[in-house]
């Protein structure tokens, strides 16, 4: 594997740095945070229909350039130095990896390509009621035998879900547990029976919301790939989506300390900058050392994820538990760092807190992973609990 990022990916990092520097503002953010859907529109017009941003990871026979999971992955980490208000991740580093590992041949040619192109925003229900993720947490039931077939439950905390115009659904096989009898299902959010109730999140970058299913009658090309047989795409999809959920944090992580860093040098007290004082030192030494080890954990990760997948599960809850760690501990940093004026509504600090909090619990906690990494490495017994 080679860590160092080739002259081709440097060249995507910058310039996605440079139109993120520019269109991606925080003034953009507080305004698309008060916008429908909670998301900038404009900003992901351009980076899904000019950028071709959406189609980096899909391969070229459905539509996209053909790149990797670590090309993805740093714009993911350059979009989480930004808190970019976008379904970027929802659409595309989720949505794009449960297609791919799912889907029939065709259905990859139909939505893949709709996702390359940009003329789609896809949210995934693949929580449960109580907000677990993954294969354990899939309470929507799939009933019904031949062309018609009914999907009853509820998903909570999906993300972007009010503004999508397209639903995947994780359901299973009335009286199926664990990874037994899982579909994936495509879904209009305007069907009838389906009730989409935004919550009012901690996270105010990245909205989720509650959809119910009340008696949702589809078809059976609703369903991807074959019935009842999705656990194993569903684990690989989830495993990837965390990588790239790690390498957003890492993007926050990174600007958090760089924000701190400026504003040490420029507050002075007693004469001099508090970024002198040794103490002042110390906390962004630790804040340093933690911000480099999840670099490793999360460029490691995306490797893993584009060279050797047989290992991607214990990659994935490395650099997911690691680098979401990272970050809070980061953000919670920079809020003590910069004083009184961290702790105001004005100032962007709260921001990243908040995002890093929420990240840490999408997907799986911090110590949920560790318990996974455990069961891989044949220490221990999963844990049922995500949080």
């Amino acid at each position: 594997m080679q860590f160092a990022h080739s002259e081709e990916q440097l060249l995507i990092r910058d310039s996605a740095r440079e139109f993120l520097a520019e269109h991606a503002g925080h003034e953009r953010l507080r305004a698309a945070l008060a916008a429908p859907g909670g998301y900038d529109a404009a900003l992901w017009q351009q980076m899904a229909g000019e950028l071709g941003w959406t189609g980096l990871a899909i391969p070229e026979r459905f539509g996209g350039a053909g790149l990797g999971w670590v090309e993805l992955c740093i714009l993911q980490e350059e979009l989480g130095r930004r808190l970019a208000a976008s379904p970027f991740f929802s659409t595309v580093a989720l949505a794009a990896a449960l297609v791919q590992e799912t889907a029939s041949e065709a259905q990859c040619l139909d939505l893949l390509g709709r996702i390359a192109a940009g003329r789609v925003r896809i949210a995934c229900a693949i929580t449960g009621e109580d907000g677990r993720a993954g294969v354990a947490g899939v309470a929507i039931e799939l009933r019904g035998a031949g062309e018609r077939l009914v999907l009853e439950g509820t998903s909570d905390f999906v993300i972007h879900a009010d503004s999508a115009d397209l639903l995947l659904v994780l359901a299973r096989a009335p009286g199926s547990r664990g990874s037994d009898g899982l579909s994936v299902v495509m879904l209009a959010p305007d069907t009838p029976g389906v009730r989409i109730t935004p919550h009012v999140m901690l996270d105010l970058t990245r909205p989720m919301s509650r959809v119910q299913l009340s008696s949702v009658a589809i078809g059976r090309a609703a369903l991807l790939g074959t019935e009842a047989q999705a656990a194993a795409g569903i684990e690989r999809a989830l495993q990837r989506a965390r990588v790239a959920l790690a390498a957003e944090a890492l993007g926050g992580a990174e600007q958090v300390l760089e924000m701190t860093v400026e504003y040490v040098k420029q507050r002075e007290q007693f004469g001099r900058p508090i970024g002198s004082f040794q103490a002042i030192k110390h906390r962004l030494a630790d804040m340093m050392v933690q911000v480099e080890a999840a670099r490793s954990a999360a460029w490691y990760a995306a490797c893993v994820a584009d060279e050797a997948p047989g290992q991607l599960a214990e990659a994935a809850a490395i650099a997911k538990s690691y680098c979401c760690d990272a970050f809070y501990e980061c953000a919670a940093q920079a809020i003590q760092l910069h004083g009184g004026i961290g702790f105001t509504w004005e100032h962007d600090a709260h921001l990243y807190f908040k995002r890093a909090r929420a990240s840490a619990t999408l997907l799986g906690s911090p110590s949920w992973q560790r318990e996974q990494l455990l069961q891989v490495l044949g220490l221990g017994a999963a844990a049922v609990p995500l949080f």
